[in-house]
Formats: structure tokens, C-alpha cells, sequence
């Protein structure tokens, strides 16, 4: 400013030939920058370019702490804070990385229960999160919407593509037949259902074994046990359901159970033709009890996606016992303390948890019939597990080690089994003549004693003279090969068969 007052010889304005000559000292300088190009202007933009493809590649930092402490089951972190269920990865010096997730916490300590062995990890490890962190709000932006805690589950593979496949509690495959191409996924833990929107139990569900199917009918959506200590062939009988059933897609959980039968229950049972249509989830024994855990959950969830497909499934899961002691391990190992014969109430709270996913779903929609395998130490039918399960199921089919020894098979306690949606499922008839079956069933069961030393004299109670001479039918009637498929309509009349009743008064 000072020099265009000097140039205009005393005036405090330039004058006019100053104003619109090439030489005026407003407008030079600012005549050079719009015509003369900038050399380091591209320079400056292929920096910029430069970072902001390095940064679109550099992954989000995350928190991290160290190992202190791994006391049997359970490893304890320090200098990292994160909520419960979340996953982190332990980097030993040198060694390869072992998943974990958190368990619990105690101060500043967090509880961490790894998925696979720790052999080789050495104190100081560094834990890594691997829930990325959500970035700090800008200035002026609304401030973030509240995580909620289903929000931070693990996903887990789903998809028409597993059928036919079988995979591990993490949804890796164990069959070598390739990488998974799923479709989509899905949250390990979902929400509560509300029982207001489940449709009722009404359609009867075909499971391919007459005992079963005429009496102790199973409705689409209904929860039944089957209670058997080891060695009764709960496995057989679940595998004859699992190939007769009229279900669509059949999801079995291998829990807990023993590595040699995944393999046998796949080849021998189940078939290849029940595994066209199957998907075998399989946490044997073998594994942690957190990947057991996750098994089960695994298996849940893929049955919860196609039920959401409008599909009919059915879940077995072998078994409900190995799912609670596998809590039972994690949970007296971060300390919780045992209530009912060393079993933490963690158990107890797990257990309804994971069943209440099962069920029907919305009115016109798909269904997850369940069966849960319910072993029973010592063929004790009061055991806590055994008792809390009976309590939360909608039935149980008790397998008994008396007929299993005689050779009966399935080895079906008719007498101590039940199902609590058969009477919405079937025809007055048709419940009167199970309750027919079932008074002449139990009448010559309590006289068997006098019945087998020739204390009875035949003539002395006509009801008993009934069952005594229907006996050899309803025998026969509750066996059934592995080969042999019953269906339901099949079954009705076998039963009306085995009472005596002709075909035109039933």
C-alpha cells in the first residue's frame, strides 16, 4: 500500500492511467500468481495422494496388554480393558498366536479362556483386541449410538452352502472338502425370543420311528430330551430320526462327545443320505470346553437361520450334559462357587439360555424342532442336570439300560416317557388309544414278578388277562430296526394293530 501512494506522486489515489495499466502495483503481483504455475503444486498433490492410499491400508490401532498369569484353565491379562464375550489373540515372542475370549474380570485383571492349547506361551505375552475400536467423534458431530453387547458377538458362517458339511465350534471345516463359501453371517448369541410372537405347536412332526410317532408324538417346534446313560443307543436312535425325519434340513451338535464317534456317527448312522441334507457341527471332547461351548451355540445358530428361511428344522444335539460341564469347567475356574454337586448356578442360568432358541417361529413362518441328549451318570434320573433339563423341555424319552441289555431296540421306557404338546396334537381317538396302550402297557408291567414264577392264576383280573395276551404284540411294536423307517399315519395303525382293535372301529 505504501508503494502505490509513493508511485501516485502525492495522491492518496492512483491515478487512472495507473489504474488500468500493465504496470499497476495492485493488480502485478496478483496478475503473476494466476499465470504463473506453481512447480511444487503437483508435487504436493502426489504426497497427498500418496498418503491417503497408505492410510486407507494401515489397519485401526488396537488395544493391547500382556499375559501375567495362567492358572490351569483360565490366563489373566493386565493393561487392557474389555467387555465380556469379547475376542482378543495372545502373540507369544516368536510363537504362533492362540484366540481367547473373555470370560470375567476382576479389577484390573481380565479372565481369559483360550479356544485351542497354550503350549509355548511364556509371561508377558501381548494381547491384542480383535474388536477394532470405534473412532472419537469429529467437533460439532453427534456424539456415537451406544454399542449394545450383541453388537460385539463373534459371527459365525451360515448358508445353504453348509449342508453336506462338516465343521468345528468355530465353523471351520473338518471334512477336507474345501473352504466354506458361505452366504452370509450371523451373530453366535442372539437375542431372547419373545414368546408372545412364537406360533403354537400344532402340526405333528414326523420323525421316522414308530414308537415315537404313535405314542409320544412330536409337534414342529417342540423341545424333547432323551435321557440315557452311556451305552443305551441314544446315538442310534438319534441317527434313525435324523434319516426319517420329514424335516427339511437337519442340524446336528456333536458336543463333548467321543472324537471316534463323529466319524462313525456321520458314515454308519447318520448316512449319506441323511448328510445331503445335514450340517454336523462337531466339538468333540477333546477341545477346549470354550470351543464346546461355542459348538453348541454354533449349531443353534445355523438351525436359527434357516427356521428365519422359512424352513423346518431339526436340531439334535448329543449332548446337553457335555454343553453344562463345559460351563461348569470355565466357571469354577474364574471362581464361581458350586452349589448343586460341584455346579456352579452359571450352569443352571446357560442352560434354559440356549433351548429357549429353539422353537417355532413367527405364525406362518419356519420351526426348530429339537432333541436334546440328556446323559444321565449312573442311570440316575435325578441328577441336576438331568433334573433342571426335564423342567425346561417340552418332554423327554427316557432310554432304559433294562432293554437295552435284553436287546430291545430303541430301548424306549414307554412308562417314563412323555411328550406335553401331544394332546393338541393328535385326534381324541387316536389319545384314547395311547391311553389304552400305555394302562394294559403298565398293568402287566407291575405284575411281571408274579406273572414269571406262575403265581398268578389266570381268570383272577380280566384287565390283567388283557395285557398278558396283548404283551407279545405290544413287544414287537416297540422295536424297531435301524433299517426300518415308520411313518406316522403307519405307526397310528400298527398301534391300533397292536391292541386289537379292528380297522374300521379306529
Amino acid at each position: 500500500m505504501r508503494l502505490s501512494r509513493r508511485a501516485g506522486a502525492g495522491s492518496s489515489k492512483p491515478s487512472a492511467s495507473t489504474r488500468s495499466g500493465s504496470t499497476n502495483a495492485w493488480e502485478g503481483p496478483r496478475e503473476v500468481a494466476e499465470t504463473t504455475p506453481n512447480p511444487h503444486l503437483n508435487a504436493w498433490r502426489v504426497f497427498l495422494d500418496g498418503c491417503r492410499q497408505a492410510s486407507s491400508q494401515v489397519s485401526s490401532l488396537l488395544p493391547s496388554g500382556h499375559l501375567t498369569r495362567i492358572n490351569g484353565l483360565v490366563m489373566e491379562a493386565a493393561g487392557l480393558k474389555l467387555p465380556l464375550g469379547s475376542s482378543c489373540r495372545i502373540i507369544p515372542p516368536g510363537g504362533s498366536p492362540i484366540e481367547a475370549e473373555v470370560v470375567g474380570f476382576h479389577g484390573e485383571r481380565l479372565f481369559l479362556m483360550p479356544s485351542e492349547d497354550v503350549y509355548g506361551l511364556s509371561p508377558g505375552s501381548r494381547v491384542v483386541a480383535l474388536e477394532t475400536p470405534a473412532r472419537p467423534p469429529r467437533i460439532g458431530s453427534p456424539p456415537p449410538a451406544r454399542r449394545r453387547s450383541i453388537d460385539r458377538a463373534k459371527l459365525v458362517p451360515v448358508g445353504n452352502s453348509l449342508l453336506g458339511r462338516v465343521l468345528d465350534g468355530a465353523g471351520r471345516p473338518l471334512d477336507r472338502l474345501g473352504p466354506l463359501r458361505a452366504s452370509a453371517l450371523r451373530p453366535l448369541q442372539s437375542r431372547p425370543v419373545n414368546p408372545m410372537s412364537r406360533a403354537p405347536i400344532v402340526e405333528v412332526l414326523d420323525v421316522g420311528v414308530r414308537a415315537i410317532n404313535a405314542l409320544l408324538c412330536v409337534g414342529r417346534g417342540q423341545r424333547m430330551g432323551l435321557f440315557a446313560g452311556s451305552g443305551v443307543g441314544k446315538s442310534v436312535l438319534l441317527g434313525m430320526m435324523a434319516r426319517y425325519t420329514s424335516a427339511e434340513v437337519i442340524v446336528v451338535g456333536l458336543i463333548g462327545e467321543r472324537g471316534r464317534e463323529v466319524k462313525e456317527f456321520i458314515e454308519q448312522i447318520l448316512g449319506e443320505e441323511g448328510l445331503r441334507r445335514s450340517i454336523v457341527v462337531a466339538a468333540p471332547a477333546d477341545v477346549s470346553p470354550l470351543m464346546r461351548l461355542q459348538g453348541a451355540a454354533y449349531a443353534t445358530c445355523v438351525a436359527e437361520y434357516f427356521r428365519d428361511q422359512g424352513r423346518q428344522v431339526l436340531l439334535i444335539m448329543d449332548s446337553l450334559t457335555r454343553y453344562a460341564m463345559a460351563q461348569r469347567e470355565i466357571a469354577l475356574a474364574i471362581g464361581e462357587p458350586p452349589v448343586t454337586r460341584g455346579y456352579p448356578p452359571s450352569v443352571f442360568a446357560r442352560l434354559p439360555q440356549l433351548v429357549e432358541r429353539a422353537g417355532n417361529g413367527p405364525e406362518g413362518g419356519g420351526s426348530i424342532t429339537a432333541f436334546y441328549t440328556v446323559l444321565a451318570e449312573g442311570d440316575d434320573q435325578q441328577d441336576p442336570i438331568a433334573d433342571s433339563a426335564r423342567a425346561i423341555l417340552d418332554g423327554h424319552v427316557v432310554l432304559s439300560r433294562m432293554l437295552a441289555d435284553a436287546g430291545h431296540y430303541p430301548a424306549i421306557d414307554i412308562e417314563q416317557s412323555i411328550s406335553r404338546a401331544m394332546v393338541n396334537l393328535v385326534s381324541p381317538a387316536h389319545l384314547d388309544h395311547i391311553r389304552r396302550f400305555r394302562n394294559l402297557f403298565s398293568r402287566y408291567q407291575r405284575s411281571r414278578d408274579l406273572i414269571s414264577v406262575g403265581a398268578y392264576v389266570a381268570g383272577s383280573d380280566a384287565q390283567l388277562d388283557q395285557a398278558i395276551a396283548s404283551y407279545p404284540r405290544f413287544e414287537a411294536f416297540l422295536q424297531q430296526g435301524l433299517g426300518q423307517r415308520a411313518g406316522f399315519a403307519d405307526s397310528v395303525a400298527q398301534l391300533t394293530s397292536a391292541l386289537g382293535i379292528p380297522p374300521e372301529r379306529s
